[in-house]
């Protein structure tokens, strides 16, 4: 039997250091047919003539990450869909076993681990930080789907951006769906990480947390999420990581800690201004 299309959705601004190695990634998969709509918002580099070197479409749409997804899934054909940053990188299965989890598990969703890679010593302390929530399930999000059970959620909450990954696939175990994993990874480029970088984005995200943590099916993985005391929990609960590479672990926490001071800064301006 024929596979059915399969449409990669990559929501693009600036992204002309990652968007090539994110597209071939998505043209190198081991699965056909896939086609891969690029939504850009606007970027001032050479993020769309790479997009139109790459793609099958190429659109635009703003403001943020969840109103070019949902753009995006409205314009694709494919049966199924799957969500990509333009930073990140695929493995040559994930798609392939994406699929076959949908089939074999009859889910609606399927959660792709993830890893970080990256130059530095915050991008190795970020690696190793992801390193601890594989498993994990209010750390782990869903990013495949079927486009019937998408759409019967109404996509993407354009409300939220920063934590629109958790949002959707929380409301959709919420409301009966089901959620399979795979073992294929996703890498996370983190590029040259900078300490002061990763606590900018946190405070910009913080800003923006209203609609996520107001949705009921969300409350729950959020009060574990935005708490410093589960994190330090899960991390001191792997001591052979710790012991394994000591100097990152500190460099790690000291990270942790700056990102929750931004986002609570964040978090406290948004509800004051």
């Amino acid at each position: 039997m024929k596979n059915p299309l399969i449409s990669v959705i990559v929501p693009t601004r600036n992204s002309e250091r990652t968007l090539e190695s994110c597209l071939r990634s998505i043209r190198n998969q081991s699965y056909s047919p896939v086609e891969i709509l690029v939504v850009d918002n606007q970027s001032s580099d050479k993020t769309c003539a790479i997009a139109e070197k790459f793609a099958d479409v190429v659109l635009e749409k703003g403001p943020e990450r969840s109103a070019q997804r949902n753009y995006g899934a409205k314009h694709s054909r494919g049966e199924y869909l799957l969500f990509v940053d333009s930073d990140m990188v695929l493995t040559p299965q994930v798609v392939s076993e994406a699929y076959e989890s949908i089939l074999k598990n009859t889910s609606d969703g399927v959660i792709i681990p993830e890893d970080s890679i990256g130059i530095g010593f915050w991008a190795q302390c970020k690696a190793l930080e992801r390193s601890f929530y594989v498993g994990i399930d209010w750390m782990e999000a869903a990013r495949f789907f079927t486009k019937k059970s998408f759409l019967a959620m109404n996509g993407y909450d354009e409300n939220n951006t920063g934590t629109e990954d958790y949002d959707l696939p929380q409301r959709m175990v919420a409301a009966g769906y089901q959620l399979s994993r795979i073992q294929s990874l996703i890498h996370h480029n983190e590029g040259n990480l900078s300490l002061i970088g990763t606590m900018k984005k946190k405070y910009y995200y913080a800003q923006r947390l209203n609609a996520y943590q107001s949705t009921e099916a969300n409350k729950d993985s959020f009060a574990l999420q935005a708490s410093p005391l589960q994190r330090y929990i899960l991390f001191f609960s792997r001591p052979r990581k710790i012991i394994q590479q000591p100097v990152l672990f500190i460099g790690m926490v000291i990270m942790k800690t700056a990102e929750f001071a931004a986002g609570g800064v964040g978090y406290i301006y948004s509800h004051v201004k």
